[in-house]
């Protein structure tokens, strides 16, 4: 009987400390739903102590979801543990997840602490959360940095102490594959309780070798648990992506010889709602998931594929969800048709008011595009907390002119605190002019370091996606807006990125 090798996501946390991928408590729910489709073994839903929200955040995932195990992050103190196992208290199945900074540079220049000091720390951290709950996982954190006898004596006390899962993070992207996966294979070797705790990796991207690095771990060092994030999401140049590494896995079982739980059939749906809840758009040529991951241009390659798949095909598009993105619904369908869909793309609406409000869109969307599309209705409801009032600024109307030779106008009407109002602006083509129409009522002081565009299908009637990133006074966030037109798309998505500005969110720096 092979292994089983868990699938640990941290989309919800090491994912959202990308620079604007902050979410909602809403967006968090509903991309944990999917997460929980997908059959990931462990989400970790957030770092409980960072902010009231994310507390929130968590709690009500634990509450909602079934059949993952929900973990929270916390740093080695009671406060955080406390906090997390709080959060986490109504959930089906619990994990606290501790860390403390193991190497030498973080000891020193970030704890400012001794070794003995971190030692006696991560133990107590240990302890006391597996007085709390049973299943514990610790990370030293920058553990591919540290000093190798040190950071034995680290775990050996930890699983001593209850951990049950040891993660080794390569916090800064450094290991090389046959480095890291040997790595751990000595950690192993040496420690002589290593047996009584499955084995993690936790590996970031800088160099590009977050996948390679944490297979290896697995297949050399003998981990069977992977931490990573749907499209590689996170900070820097990210985290383990893990539609990679579930497919490489299952792909190569004949290398790996491992099972999973993950239903790879998922991948395409989480990929696509994480892109478009957080603006971070896939690159075409995205491994698994990418637009162009299973087209052929190469004549040769197209002859081939017709001839036999398996000739430039080494897994099949509908293997993680391609086929599953069909059209299904236009003008004429009805109420419950909509209603199904979104349970089937991991929606729910928390009320009937927002079931009600977010079919009318569906219905004007479908007066103005003939064909709606699963990324249609995603981006949809992704704007309901706005269309309720729940947010500081709304997108109401827009009237602009555009002509050559002319400099272009915009009217927009908004919505500040429910109060109605207008802004008029010139401006250097039709989107700007409109982003200076807002910023005529708003005054935000905010800078603009991103403007991107993309289509969320592939015809010139698909709705547009914007994404604006935002930064101010040191905070940066993310604005997503979607609509046929790309100036009322853009509008909504700098509107989105000022809610995110004014909500002030406070978040404390995480584990990497």
């Amino acid at each position: 009987m092979a292994d089983k090798l868990v699938i640990f996501d941290t989309t919800l946390r090491d994912g959202e400390q990308s620079p604007g991928a902050s979410m909602t408590r809403d967006e968090k729910l509903r991309i944990a739903r999917q997460l929980e489709r997908l059959k990931v073994d462990v989400i970790e839903a957030g770092f409980a102590a960072s902010s009231n929200g994310d507390f929130e955040a968590i709690r009500t995932i634990a509450n909602t979801i079934k059949d993952s195990t929900i973990c929270s992050l916390s740093r080695a103190n009671d406060r955080d543990i406390s906090l997390a196992a709080e959060a986490l208290k109504n959930a089906n199945s619990a994990r606290v997840h501790t860390f403390i900074a193991t190497s030498a540079l973080h000891m020193e220049k970030k704890l400012r602490m001794t070794p003995d000091q971190v030692f006696e720390q991560a133990r107590q951290a240990v302890r006391f959360a597996r007085n709390l709950l049973s299943d514990v996982e610790f990370s030293p954190e920058d553990a591919y940095r540290s000093d190798e006898d040190f950071l034995c004596r680290v775990i050996e006390a930890v699983i001593n102490e209850g951990a049950t899962t040891i993660n080794v993070p390569d916090t800064v992207g450094y290991a090389i594959p046959e480095l890291y996966g040997n790595f751990i294979k000595n950690l192993r070797q040496r420690i002589p309780n290593s047996d009584k705790a499955i084995w993690s990796v936790h590996c970031h991207n800088d160099l590009g070798m977050a996948v390679a690095n944490s297979l290896a771990g697995v297949k050399i060092g003998g981990a069977r648990q992977i931490e990573c994030t749907i499209n590689g999401l996170g900070e820097r140049a990210g985290n383990c992506s893990l539609e990679e590494v579930v497919m490489a896995v299952r792909t190569r079982r004949d290398y790996f010889g491992l099972d999973m739980s993950v239903d790879a059939t998922q991948i395409l749906a989480a990929s696509r709602m994480v892109s478009q809840t957080t603006g971070f758009v896939v690159q075409p040529n995205k491994a698994v998931v990418g637009a162009n991951a299973f087209a052929h241009a190469s004549g040769i390659h197209q002859d081939g594929i017709l001839k036999a798949r398996d000739t430039y095909e080494i897994m099949r598009a509908e293997d993680v969800g391609w086929t599953a993105n069909k059209i299904v619904l236009g003008k004429l369908s009805g109420r419950n048709a909509f209603k199904q869909r979104l349970l089937e793309l991991g929606v729910q609406m928390e009320s009937e008011t927002e079931t009600n409000l977010a079919f009318a869109k569906f219905k004007e969307l479908a007066d103005r595009k003939s064909e709606i599309f699963d990324e249609d209705i995603l981006a949809l409801v992704s704007e309901e907390s706005v269309a309720l009032g729940k947010e500081q600024f709304a997108f109401v109307s827009l009237a602009q002119h555009s002509e050559t030779g002319e400099m272009p106008q915009a009217t927009v009407i908004m919505t500040i605190a429910g109060k109605e109002v207008t802004g008029t602006s010139n401006g250097n083509g039709p989107v700007d002019a409109s982003l200076k129409a807002i910023e005529a009522n708003v005054k935000s002081g905010a800078e603009m370091v991103l403007y991107s565009v993309n289509a969320i299908s592939g015809s010139t009637e698909s709705q547009g996606e914007v994404t604006v990133r935002l930064q101010h006074s040191g905070r940066i966030v993310n604005g997503v807006g979607a609509d046929p037109d790309i100036v009322v798309a853009s509008a909504k998505a700098y509107l989105s990125a000022l809610n995110k500005l004014h909500s002030q969110a406070d978040r404390v720096s995480a584990q990497g």
